[in-house]
């Protein structure tokens, strides 16, 4: 797993499972946001994940993104989740990069 610090609030990684989120929270994040469809291929469900998250203690969000269409709605939404999100929060999708240009596209919306 490869976490990619953002800033003392926000990190991004790529796929994980249920299995990481030990490690996740033993990082110290608190809340988790998947933003990939659990219909892409290689997907891990992301109810799986979600339970193993709120076993252990973390907020879990669903916020799925189609890659490449990332829409006005998609942004809006995901600022408000991590507006509402106890911090540092990790999103994950298939590899980071559909988290990371979220997260872009709030901060130049200034949302």
């Amino acid at each position: 797993m490869d976490i990619r610090q953002v800033n003392q609030d926000f990190a991004v990684t790529g796929q994980i499972a249920p299995v990481h989120v030990a490690e996740i929270a033993g990082a110290g994040f608190k809340s988790i946001v998947c933003n990939r469809p659990d219909t892409e291929e290689g997907a891990v469900p992301h109810e799986a994940v979600e339970e193993a998250a709120r076993a252990a203690g973390l907020e879990f969000r669903f916020l799925p993104v189609v890659s490449g269409a990332i829409t006005e709605e998609n942004v809006r939404d995901m600022a408000a989740t991590l507006e509402d999100l106890p911090r540092p929060v990790l999103a994950y999708c298939r590899s980071g990069a559909r988290c990371l240009n979220l997260y872009a596209l709030i901060r130049e919306m200034d949302l």
